[in-house]
């Protein structure tokens, strides 16, 4: 599957997922919105109007709080796909006000900034020991060794998921998010299915024991306040937990490989980071803007809407490109420059408006601590060998990420 042959922008082509950010200088060339036929979108690349509509009400993640499948003239899901819909639909990155409102507001007593500051001593030992780890290795993978198991043990920690069954929530989570790349084919569909009902089971019967034996974690607080003016359904509370183990972990992975692949390509700032640590947070925010975790968001067109003259018309469907905003030079003085100093930095990575990331301080606070732990006590640390770049385009991410420790 490719789009029109004129085209650089192909999300099914290996060179373009290797590197897709020259074809987004093509494509903000083009003009401000191009239809792209292959997915049926509208493809937005320039970051004022990517910024603009994350925040425009005319448009939504989902349609059928005022529409129906016919009235948008949009098919049905297929009946096979129902345990994979009814988990992501009642989620509150795709519900819309006021159902969205009301779980946000309940979940982000979780999130709250004196909250992250409770958990650094937390996620900074933690980062500390995974680090030890692979320094006493000699090396080993960064991604299954560091960049993976501390998002997943903080987010699991913060839910209260058991240490024992941890194991199972990166499979599950990886399966399910196949669903969010373009297009997916039946064999995805059926392991996201697969999935949706393994996460599911396994969460009704922790939120069944949640209610017999309630603990300080972030289940038991949405259990409780099913009593009181806040209420969430029991499916709410399961696609709340799935979503939050999901974009809790799946953005800072990608992040953290990312970004040290991006510091060993570009050695003179990796060794500017290396004399000088108090570049760490201007350099986490240059990382997530240089090599994108999240390329692209897509939102329905619920009323018409107009960008350069060219009219979107409501039940249409259009791709903000994350990745080619992050790359704008409107925006960005040589975005193709990685510059850790760089500290006007509108990246819109973590997205905005309503549905602007509720995690955003906690993957800040991870992100610091796993680079700071690396800095401190691998200072030698160099790629073994060149990654393995996923297949995927929405999610961008490698296979891992081997190193040495010398």
């Amino acid at each position: 599957m490719s789009g029109p042959a004129d085209l650089a922008f192909d999300p099914w082509d290996p060179a373009f997922v290797a590197d897709p950010y020259p074809a987004y200088a093509e494509l903000r060339a083009r003009g401000r919105a191009v239809r792209y036929e292959p997915t049926d979108q509208w493809l937005v690349p320039h970051h004022a109007d990517v910024s603009a509509l994350l925040r425009d009400r005319r448009l939504g993640r989902t349609y059928q709080h005022r529409f129906s499948h016919e009235e948008f003239g949009r098919s049905a899901p297929p009946a096979a796909h129902e345990p994979f819909r009814t988990l992501n639909d009642h989620g509150m990155l795709d519900l819309e006000p006021p159902d969205h409102t009301r779980i946000r507001r309940l979940v982000s007593k979780a999130f709250t900034p004196r909250t992250v500051e409770r958990l650094k001593p937390y996620v900074h030992g933690l980062a500390d020991e995974l680090v030890a780890g692979l320094v006493r290795d000699g090396g080993g993978d960064l991604l299954t060794d560091v960049a993976e198991p501390l998002p997943v043990a903080v987010i699991a920690e913060m839910l209260g998921i058991p240490e024992a069954d941890r194991g199972q929530l990166r499979p599950w989570s990886a399966a399910i998010c196949g669903m969010y790349e373009l297009n997916p084919s039946e064999d995805t569909a059926a392991r996201a299915v697969r999935a949706s009902v393994e996460f599911s089971e396994y969460l009704r019967e922790l939120i069944a024991e949640r209610r017999r034996r309630p603990g300080d974690d972030l289940i038991s607080g949405l259990i409780a306040a099913h009593d009181e003016d806040d209420r969430l359904t029991e499916q709410e509370m399961i696609s709340t937990a799935v979503l939050l183990l999901n974009a809790g972990h799946e953005a800072t992975v990608n992040a953290t490989v990312n970004g040290w692949w991006a510091l060993f390509r570009n050695p003179a700032q990796l060794a500017t980071l290396r004399a000088d640590h108090s570049l760490v947070p201007t350099a986490i925010e240059e990382l997530m803007r240089y090599d994108t975790p999240l390329q692209l968001f897509e939102r329905w067109v619920l009323d018409d809407i107009e960008i350069d003259g060219t009219v979107i018309p409501c039940g249409a469907e259009i791709a903000m490109l994350f990745g080619s905003a992050n790359h704008d030079p409107a925006v960005f003085p040589d975005p193709t420059r990685l510059d850790l100093a760089r500290a006007d930095n509108p990246h819109i990575s973590f997205s905005a408006g309503i549905h602007y990331c509720i995690g955003a301080p906690l993957a800040r606070l991870e992100l610091t601590a796993s680079m700071t732990a690396l800095l401190n006590q691998a200072p030698t640390l160099t790629p073994a060998k060149s990654p393995t770049r996923k297949p995927n385009f929405v999610i961008r991410g490698l296979e891992g990420l081997s190193v040495e420790v010398r």
